[in-house]
């Protein structure tokens, strides 16, 4: 499947599968921007998209976030077809600190710029529309929630 993608500065990097058989293709932080109220920071890529209708781009963390203290602030960003601006990924980061000069600073374990900073999966979704009714189907599970299928 082919999906147009725009280059919004120079130093973008189109994403790409690191290994044949992978779901998601990396992306790469060319820029970061920490928030003023030292919420966040937020990673750009430097790319623009165009999601064919019908379809939904995922943004998920890479599994070395776990080797960080941050935390993708959405749990999972969604990409709507209409969306046109640039991907960004804005972590949580349990250890930014403000220093006695004013200014917020990630901590190390943060990403650099350059490094990959999530992964993109585009997906075909399903057009719903919801039916109203007083009963719903039983099922052996119920109404069980949180836990309520095992340790």
């Amino acid at each position: 499947m082919e999906i147009k993608i725009k280059k919004l500065d120079s130093a973008a990097i189109i994403p790409s599968y690191s290994q044949w058989g992978d779901a998601g293709m990396d992306l790469t932080a060319i820029n970061a921007i920490i928030a003023e109220n030292g919420e966040y920071i937020e990673y750009g890529t430097g790319l623009s998209i165009e999601i064919p209708e019908g379809y939904v781009g995922l943004l998920f963390p890479r599994s070395s976030v776990s080797k960080t203290t941050l935390t993708l602030a959405n749990s999972v960003g969604v990409i709507d077809s209409g969306y046109r601006g640039e991907i960004k990924l804005r972590f949580k980061d349990s250890e930014l600190k403000k220093y006695s000069d004013g200014e917020w600073y990630a901590s190390e374990t943060a990403y650099e710029i350059g490094y990959k900073v999530g992964q993109l999966i585009i997906l075909p979704y399903p057009k719903i529309e919801f039916v109203e009714t007083e009963e719903l189907v039983e099922t052996e599970r119920g109404e069980g929630g949180f836990g309520s299928t095992g340790k």
